[in-house]
């Protein structure tokens, strides 16, 4: 009996047991159904090797492909009113953000942090369409007004990736204020002579496109990005008309002349640089496409503090 129950039933065990397999080895493209192996996409910067789909990444993705060796320090970003409404529609919107920063591990839609890139300074605002549909409210509305502020402070070039649903319909009117605001705090970049350069991902929609996605001194889009106000339905439910084929997509718009180039993700970097270089009137070091192995990210306390509204100075007016 003990050779059965030592030795017989813990073979047939380990032989009849569901072998645990890990979630995240693959991948499906959402375009064309391909599945794919998450080592060849973080080689390809999450783009699909069969159809060229430029999958959704996050900020720690983006920080380690641009800043220069992956090397970057994040901003902590001031506090705002969690729930200044107190919304509740199926859910409450408090019990909505615990879970977007249980998924993400991020505390809002927007990170923002700086180093080089190229040996140029630069700003990075990149926002997560993880976290809520990377939809605008009060943190966001922030997260740009302090991301321009730092590279009035650094005489820095400031970057935004856009990914955004649009307004934070749980914040009301307070997310859409955040539209002048956010014009107003690109007006202070454009006013010091920085350059400013915004790069359109899938999607671009809503209250962001018609604020500060759309006031780049120069505006980039990823291949196949969903860039427009309203979506393809709500128009055609409106208009009643058949909308042409490709419309709102980021090839749609460059042949339209809404954006100014589409650029493959592998060659984000060098183009940012090369444009950057350009809009100062400088040169950049030379690029290798490579960046670092991980991006190094550090906390930026200190920086945020400066940063704190009542402590920031004004920018200085233009030479």
């Amino acid at each position: 009996m003990n050779w059965l129950t030592n030795f017989v039933r813990p073979k047939m065990r380990a032989l009849t047991r569901k072998r645990d397999t890990p979630e995240n080895l693959w991948s499906k493209c959402k375009k064309c159904g391909q599945m794919v192996h998450h080592r060849d996409l973080a080689q390809r910067h999450h783009v699909c090797p069969s159809c060229g789909c430029h999958m959704r990444i996050g900020p720690d993705e983006r920080f380690e492909q641009l800043f220069d060796d992956g090397n970057c320090q994040r901003i902590d970003l001031p506090e705002v009113a969690l729930d200044p409404l107190k919304f509740r529609d199926q859910k409450r919107y408090v019990d909505r953000l615990k879970e977007s920063r249980a998924k993400t591990g991020e505390s809002e839609a927007i990170v923002v942090a700086h180093g080089t890139m190229g040996g140029a300074a630069t700003v990075m605002a990149v926002q997560n369409f993880a976290f809520m549909g990377g939809s605008m409210g009060l943190a966001a509305g922030e997260a740009i007004v302090v991301a321009a502020k730092l590279a009035v402070m650094q005489e820095a070039a400031l970057v935004v990736f856009a990914a955004a649903g649009g307004a934070r319909m749980q914040e009301g009117i307070l997310s859409l204020m955040q539209m002048p605001r956010t014009a107003i705090a690109i007006g202070m970049v454009r006013e010091a002579g920085l350059p400013y350069v915004v790069v359109l991902t899938d999607p671009t929609t809503g209250g962001v496109t018609a604020s500060y996605a759309m006031l780049g001194d120069v505006t980039i889009a990823e291949p196949g990005a969903l860039i427009g106000f309203a979506g393809p339905r709500v128009i055609e439910d409106t208009i009643r008309e058949q909308l042409p084929e490709g419309f709102q997509r980021a090839e749609y718009l460059l042949e339209h002349g809404m954006v100014d180039m589409v650029v493959h993700r592998s060659e984000l970097r060098e183009t940012l640089t090369r444009v950057i270089g350009l809009l100062r009137g400088v040169r950049t070091t030379p690029l290798a496409l490579g960046s670092g192995p991980a991006a190094k990210v550090e906390s930026g306390g200190e920086t945020a503090a400066k940063l704190a509204p009542a402590e920031t100075p004004e920018p200085s007016p233009p030479a």
